[in-house]
């Protein structure tokens, strides 16, 4: 004998999203498809049915797929720089706040997996309407703020060479970057190694080095 069907004030009310849940959604997906397929054969379809919307929503909310892509791929940027940010003691100095930091970027590529994977094909496989990539430096433009605002404190306090603080802030992701890059076409590297490596040439060529001599006055730059 069958149980009898549940009534209407028995079965469970499905929670109804809104427009910012259903797009969080969206972005979620996307990057989970993308990481796990690739760029080219990430499918609007498999990612509306991952979000759990009808593909003809992605519509109301996207102009099209590209829109879709480059959105997810800067909130994905954002949530790894983030990440990164969480756990730094900013009240440190800042050359070990700096440490900090790239020993935590290099630990993304096992963090934050998703994120990661989806911001690199992303950033390599989407196309502007000329060929070009869609995503190039602008998309660094808040954190290079940040890390600027490190570095002049840093030479405030007299740690840090007086260098060109958004020079410096530009090189330094470039260091990031290549880590990154190393560490994925390397996965049998030590992260923590390569970041004590990477920490240890970017400090060189950062760090205020004055030793001073017997007269009190400094001796070197």
């Amino acid at each position: 004998m069958s149980a009898p069907s549940p009534t209407p004030a028995q079965r469970p009310v499905r929670q109804r999203l809104s427009a910012a849940q259903r797009r969080e959604a969206l972005v979620d997906a996307t990057i989970a498809v993308v990481a796990r397929e690739g760029y080219q054969r990430a499918s609007l379809t498999e990612i509306a049915r991952a979000a759990g919307v009808s593909k003809g929503l992605l519509w109301h909310y996207y102009t099209d797929g590209e829109e879709l892509m480059a959105h997810a791929a800067r909130v994905a940027l954002v949530r790894v720089r983030d990440a990164v940010a969480a756990g730094l003691d900013l009240h440190a100095p800042v050359p070990t706040v700096i440490r900090d930091a790239i020993h935590r970027a290099a630990a993304l590529l096992r963090t934050h997996a998703d994120e990661m994977a989806a911001i690199h094909a992303i950033a390599t496989g989407l196309r502007a309407p000329d060929g070009t990539l869609a995503l190039g430096a602008q998309e660094y433009e808040q954190t290079h703020a940040l890390q600027e605002e490190l570095f002049r404190r840093g030479q405030r306090e007299g740690s840090l060479r007086t260098t060109d603080p958004r020079l410096t802030a530009v090189m330094y992701q470039g260091a990031l970057d290549a880590m990154v890059a190393h560490l994925r076409a390397h996965p049998e590297v030590d992260p923590a190694a390569c970041a004590d490596a990477v920490a240890d040439l970017v400090l060189d060529g950062i760090t205020a080095q004055r030793a001073v001599d017997g007269q009190g006055s400094p001796a070197g730059g």
